[in-house]
């Protein structure tokens, strides 16, 4: 009898724990805690849909919690739809925010439009906080040159508000800044002299401004202001060195080009020259052996040859007189 007793208690001990354990895993499989929390704030949700959740692989804290603010906060909001976004990827949280945050702020922001903004990639409170706070963004240093020649570099301060209508396709900061950078450049090209730009820089925010650069983007463009304008480098006149130096160089290169082919003609004529006087030494070579061959031929006499020694003679003293020179090689004026 002691041993079924003591059998009895080890069944009962035993039994206990596979029920506390069995318990445990029920409370954690049914969140309990959570479906009172949500009774306390009269969030009427059954603990089916709960399970529900559960079996779906959703977090039921993500929806039943932001769902228990939105509800404390005033708005009417369907569990169904919380879950269907957060089953797409969103952020129920962040869409729940937004809306809270839009309903205090008086803008016309419905779940629809919020979840679809969440689920293109923006951040959707963010955007209300911005469309209620507007945001200044700063432009990168842009530079530009003005009619005249001189860089002026300028940076420019833009505050925004966001567009709720147009978050969805619409453009992004980067748009705006490069618009807005690209109207400072337009702007100051345009000027007749960076001075007068220097003296009034609210010209370029108020042609920027009139230029619609907010179109198609997610931001309306409150304002543009001209934070600093620094004088740069002259473009102009370096343009103008540059320019100079480069005709300086094709001149030189057209003056070596006309010197080289000076250079060739004279050594073609020199060649030319060259050749000519070689034909004539090879003439004068063969007067001797013509002159030979006439003796053999009987052709000519010892008073032919004579004769002709003696007009090669003359013919030689007339050069050297109308060179003005004497015999001995001595200008003839002395």
């Amino acid at each position: 009898m002691p041993e079924i007793a003591q059998l009895g208690s080890w069944i009962v001990i035993i039994s206990v724990i596979v029920g506390a354990m069995l318990l445990m895993l029920l409370l954690n499989f049914i969140p309990v805690r959570l479906w009172i929390e949500a009774a306390a704030a009269t969030v009427r949700i059954g603990l089916g849909t709960l399970v529900g959740m559960r079996l779906r692989k959703v977090n039921p804290a993500a929806v039943v919690r932001p769902l228990i603010a939105a509800t404390m906060a005033g708005l009417v909001l369907k569990v169904d739809a919380l879950e269907a976004h957060y089953l797409a990827g969103g952020n129920v949280d962040r869409v729940v925010k937004a809306l809270i945050s839009a309903d205090k702020a008086g803008i016309d922001l419905g779940f629809q439009r919020a979840a679809a903004i969440d689920l293109a990639g923006r951040d959707v409170f963010e955007a209300v906080q911005v469309s209620v706070t507007p945001k200044v963004i700063q432009t990168p240093r842009v530079a530009a040159m003005a009619k005249d020649g001189i860089q002026l570099i300028a940076l420019a301060r833009v505050t925004v508000r966001a567009n709720i209508e147009r978050l969805v396709g619409g453009a992004g900061e980067e748009t705006i800044l490069a618009r807005v950078g690209e109207g400072i450049v337009s702007t100051i090209g345009s000027s007749t002299s960076h001075k007068a730009v220097l003296e009034n820089p609210d010209n370029i925010s108020k042609t920027v401004l009139a230029k619609g650069l907010d179109s198609g983007t997610a931001f309306e463009i409150l304002s543009i202001d001209i934070a600093d304008v620094d004088v740069g480098k002259n473009i102009g006149a370096e343009l103008q060195t540059d320019q100079a130096e480069a005709d300086k160089r094709i001149a030189q290169a057209k003056a070596e080009e006309r010197r080289a082919m000076a250079v060739a003609l004279e050594q073609e004529m020199t060649a030319k020259v060259q050749e000519m006087r070689a034909r004539v030494v090879e003439a004068e070579a063969q007067v001797p052996l013509a002159i030979a061959e006439a003796f053999r031929k009987g052709q000519l006499g010892v008073m032919d040859f004579v004769r002709y020694k003696n007009i090669e003679s003359d013919t030689g003293m007339r050069n050297s007189i109308a060179k003005g020179e004497t015999k001995g090689g001595e200008p003839a004026g002395n």
